[in-house]
């Protein structure tokens, strides 16, 4: 068995993972590390022998672990990487801060990053990902974060390292976001709360925010350039594709496209990951037929099936 670093967080053994997802399924991890702070994280990474695998992980909205586990080391940001500051027009936050927190933030200083208020997780998982609705996106307000490579070197990221582009990026998986700087445009704090309001009132009516579910479950299938920005003359919807394959409410298992949105796909409540991807997977096959387009998960799977 390979000989773990010392740390100065916490590091447990076969962590189950199931409860870190907001999909509750997945089996355990080898090892889960949650960092003191970022020389913590350098430190133990440094150490750690090259052979094994490491594994990023938020607040686990947009995953889905296998129920045979992940074979690596995960390591979760936590309670030493949730701050949020506001300096002037910018937004420092911790790659664990909620982005729904440092939008309220951000509107309290009159700093517009209201798009943050409606898209479930973290912020580093934000940029890492170019999370955004509502017509804007990470890349636009992003300026620099701070990182851990995976030979436990700090470094900072600009745009030009990022690569943003729809819904990704281009760093390495097992580089580590530990904080990320956002400048947004000025405005009155009461219109930017009340904006905030009237969006998470639209999605409340239109998205099945009482179910388990990871948010949208396939990208848009094209329409998008490579900044990430629609373009209206081709902008195709997957709930529009999902619809007119005939599945919307399909089930598996305990796994179901939602009734209210049929691009999320839920947990009803006993659900394992293999219907909640195998679902997925008949739902895209039942789209190329219907219409001869390949949807791509937004949901990212990772880990090995059960034996």
């Amino acid at each position: 068995m390979t000989e773990m670093p010392a740390v100065r967080g916490t590091l447990t053994q076969n962590r189950t993972l199931a409860d870190l997802t907001w999909l509750r399924v997945g089996g355990p991890a080898d090892w889960l590390f949650q960092p003191a702070d970022a020389e913590d994280l350098a430190e133990f990474l440094r150490k750690l022998p090259k052979d094994v695998p490491v594994f990023p992980m938020g607040v686990g909205s947009n995953l889905i672990v296998r129920d045979g586990g992940l074979r690596a080391v995960v390591i979760r940001l936590g309670r030493g990487f949730n701050a949020i500051d506001v300096d002037c027009e910018m937004v420092h936050a911790g790659a664990a801060a909620l982005g729904a927190h440092a939008a309220r933030k951000a509107a309290d200083a009159g700093i517009n990053l209201t798009f943050l208020r409606t898209i479930p997780g973290s912020i580093g998982g934000a940029a890492r990902m170019n999370a955004g609705c509502y017509g804007d996106y990470t890349a636009d307000v992003f300026v620099g974060a701070q990182a851990v490579t995976r030979e436990g070197e700090r470094i900072t990221l600009t745009s030009k390292d990022m690569q943003f582009s729809y819904r990704q990026t281009q760093i390495p998986a097992d580089t580590i976001i530990t904080h990320v700087t956002l400048k947004g445009p000025q405005e009155k704090p009461d219109v930017l709360h009340a904006r905030m309001e009237d969006q998470l009132a639209k999605r409340d009516a239109t998205q099945p925010t009482k179910d388990r579910s990871a948010g949208s479950t396939f990208r848009n299938p094209a329409g998008f350039s490579s900044t990430g920005k629609a373009d209206d003359v081709h902008d195709l919807k997957a709930w529009k594709v999902i619809d007119d394959a005939g599945c919307r409410g399909a089930k598996r298992g305990g796994a179901q496209m939602s009734e209210k949105h049929s691009n999320f796909l839920i947990n009803t409540g006993a659900a394992t990951a293999a219907d909640l991807e195998g679902l997925g997977e008949e739902v895209r096959k039942k789209v190329y037929d219907t219409s001869g387009l390949t949807l791509e998960w937004e949901i990212m799977r990772v880990g090995e099936p059960a034996p």
